[in-house]
């Protein structure tokens, strides 16, 4: 699907336009979203715009890294989204050439529509171009990621807190889910941050130069989701070195308990061991009150064991 939206200054905004009228009609901008396009669509890269043959071949391979390329008479960018359902890295590409802007994605993009959203309810078309339409996506797709870094921190906080009183190793696994989106998130932002700093410091794309604090704006969010990211992660690390050394304490106090108990029965076992023996010359087996006596003993020790070893804070 192809939407086109243009501006004249005798026709003013014009959006729903096709291919022919944006080639038979005089424009002073124009913005051509290429949504999830067939074959014969994407063709039009190459046959009606002339984009450079990599750059179209870009588009069409894979997830690219983040990046920028200058041509003759366009720039080829590379962003990524993140989609809040599931996670997953969006691609958008852009070519912005003079007075034009073609976005490319393969998917419904939401940071694209809301710019979209944006352009269409302007009133005043006067400083509106094709670097503010350039400006909006980046600014969507950026602002974007921080609803997703907040409900990551939220649940990082329902881990800490255990409100679901959860077990040990369901809490350790949804803390590793949560390290796992983390560094999804970070394998997106730090590209974006550091593409933002090449656009920012270009001498090849004047309209940048022009609304420099804010493409500016956008690079300071990128630091701060990337801070945030960073400080989530070391987060998780001591949580989950909390829950390793608890779940360890915790194991050691059970082999110390299991521990005093085989010892108090140690010499038990030895008593009874001895008179468990059939020789016949044992004097302690005639005895009247032998019996007794040896239940007696028995239970004086294990008794005496008892509160010696809870006196050392063995039981505590």
């Amino acid at each position: 699907m192809i939407e086109i939206m243009a501006f004249s200054k005798d026709k003013g905004f014009q959006e729903a336009l096709s291919m022919k009228q944006l080639s038979e009609e005089e424009w002073d901008w124009y913005w051509v979203d290429f949504e999830a396009p067939t074959e014969g669509e994407v063709e039009l890269l190459e046959s009606h715009f002339n984009f450079h043959p990599l750059a179209v071949e870009d588009c069409l391979h894979g997830l690219q890294r983040p990046k920028l390329d200058y041509y003759d008479d366009h720039t080829f960018f590379v962003i990524h989204s993140v989609n809040r359902k599931n996670l997953e890295r969006e691609e958008v590409d852009i070519f912005l050439g003079k007075c034009a802007i073609v976005t490319y994605h393969k998917e419904k993009n939401e940071a694209l529509e809301q710019a979209k959203g944006i352009v269409k309810r302007t009133k005043d078309f006067s400083t509106v171009d094709e670097y503010y339409v350039f400006h909006q996506i980046l600014d969507k797709v950026v602002d974007n990621y921080f609803p997703i870094i907040y409900n990551i921190e939220d649940h990082i906080n329902e881990i800490e807190d255990n409100t679901k009183k959860l077990s040990m190793e369901n809490l350790l696994e949804a803390l590793f889910d949560r390290r796992s989106e983390l560094l999804t998130l970070r394998q997106t932002v730090h590209p974006m941050r550091d593409l933002l700093y090449r656009i920012l410091n270009t001498h090849h794309l004047d309209g940048v130069f022009e609304r420099r604090e804010y493409f500016a704006d956008i690079h300071d969010h990128l630091i701060k989701v990337a801070d945030m990211i960073a400080s989530n992660r070391e987060m998780t690390q001591d949580i989950r070195d909390s829950y390793l050394s608890l779940n360890s304490h915790q194991t050691n106090r059970t082999m110390q308990i299991l521990t005093v108990i085989s010892v108090i029965f140690m010499p038990l076992t030895f008593i009874v061991g001895v008179y468990g023996m059939n020789f016949v010359n044992m004097p302690e087996l005639e005895t009247q009150y032998g019996y007794f006596v040896v239940w007696g003993i028995m239970l004086a020790v294990a008794v005496g064991m008892f509160v010696w070893f809870r006196s050392k804070g063995w039981f505590e």
